[in-house]
């Protein structure tokens, strides 16, 4: 006969979390996310301070942990307590509850400057070239939230939230109502990020990417003053496909002719009726079993169409991973408050929490089965440990399985989080 009790004491099935608060001290991240909140309450009469809430809810998210009800059981676990920096029970889901009602917009603002100044900060020499994806999302919403609209394209009420990233680090991540133009924002964003990393490295060329609901003349305007590249999706339409007509037919012919599946790749100089001037159009076409396919792109970049369009142009997918990860793999959609502020210090929340496990990624995990693993991925297979604590005055233990296939993962992690 086998018997289950929930009475082993003081045992922790989160011992990962040890991992996140030596990446958070190491960055120093949540630090200095505590000092964008404007904290309302008597500091004489607190015990919990606006940094240890965020450690206690961004570490939760990271964990899967989402519901802040949740930490009604978790404020007793020991190894929360301690990577958050405490030797006591951390906060309840009603505290957490009060941190949200705290945001307001210029709350967001800092917030996104330390987004940035953490990127920044990841770099030990100038980069040479840095790509700023653009993108924007939906984020489906159930109540009565404020700034709800319907969303057409969607076909439901949702946010439209915009994403900025570079590579896999996080820059942005700007919560909208839908009832606006996909790109509204993206200028003035593209703006500040340009002036801000440009301050920071003279010489770096940046390049914009953005699909089809970002060719807009304010962006590539801005993009050709600040001499900004860029490579953006430029939707059909009957003039494009004009140019196109007799290559396509050609392609049809040899499709049916062979059975096989068309590919080519072109340019051409084209101006829309509100552009000032022409500007060079890459052009992807496919013909296959589905018929026509194509694909049009603008640029300011010379080179290779082939390599423009496949090796840069067809990247822009991999941020549509990302947000996936921000979204869904930290609950970045749980926008349940009823006030849009607290939503959006939801959602920069679930960046934060980003921005920790890709950080643990990079600075821990190099050279290992899990340094691409997403984070589901991490989630399950290096932060869901169980573990039996011990604490005393002087020294906190964690006794880790003895089989666990993850030890030297874990620990060689834990090595370098520790290195200078």
């Amino acid at each position: 006969m086998v018997e289950g009790q929930f009475d082993g004491g003081s045992m922790t099935s989160d011992a990962g979390v040890m991992l996140l608060g030596a990446t958070d001290r190491k960055l120093g991240l949540l630090q200095a996310a505590a000092h964008c909140i404007a904290d309302p309450r008597n500091p004489l009469l607190i015990t919990h301070g606006a940094a240890e809430l965020l450690r206690q809810r961004v570490y939760g998210l990271a964990l899967g942990w989402e519901d802040l009800n949740d930490h009604g059981a978790l404020r007793c676990d020991v190894a929360m307590q301690t990577a958050v920096g405490v030797d006591r029970e951390v906060a309840s889901a009603p505290t957490l509850c009060r941190l949200e009602k705290w945001a307001d917009p210029s709350t967001a603002w800092r917030l996104h400057e330390v987004l940035v100044e953490q990127f920044i900060a990841s770099f030990k020499s100038a980069p040479a070239e840095l790509v700023l994806d653009f993108d924007a999302t939906d984020n489906p919403l159930h109540g009565q939230q404020e700034g709800r609209f319907f969303h057409g394209y969607y076909d439901s009420y949702c946010y439209l939230p915009l994403y900025v990233f570079c590579g896999q680090q996080l820059l942005c991540a700007y919560l909208r109502p839908s009832r606006i133009d996909g790109a509204k924002h993206a200028a003035p964003i593209l703006k500040l990020l340009v002036s801000r990393l440009r301050q920071k490295w003279p010489q770096v060329r940046i390049v914009f990417r953005g699909d089809s609901g970002f060719c807009r003349q304010r962006i590539i305007n801005f993009c050709e003053r600040a001499g900004v590249d860029y490579i953006i999706g430029l939707a059909r339409n009957a003039r494009l496909q004009a140019v196109t007509e007799f290559m396509e037919l050609a392609m049809k012919d040899a499709f049916e002719q062979t059975g096989l599946k068309q590919r080519e790749i072109g340019e051409f100089v084209y101006a829309a009726q509100s552009w000032a001037r022409e500007r060079r159009v890459i052009t992807r076409l496919e013909y296959g079993g589905q018929g026509n396919n194509p694909r049009y792109v603008v640029t300011n970049l010379t080179g290779d169409a082939q390599a423009l369009y496949d090796g840069l142009y067809c990247q822009r997918g991999e941020a549509e991973n990302r947000i996936k990860e921000a979204q869904v793999g930290l609950f970045a959609t749980r926008t349940s408050c009823h006030h849009f502020q607290g939503n959006q210090l939801r959602m920069l929340l679930a960046a934060l929490g980003y921005v920790l496990v890709e950080r643990l990624r990079a600075l821990a995990l190099g050279g290992t089965k899990l340094q691409a693993a997403q984070v589901d991925t991490l989630r399950c297979k290096l932060l869901k440990l169980a573990a039996v604590v011990t604490r005393n005055t002087r020294r906190l233990r964690l006794y880790l399985a003895s089989n666990w296939p993850r030890a030297d993962i874990f620990a060689h992690a834990m090595r370098q989080l520790r290195s200078p």
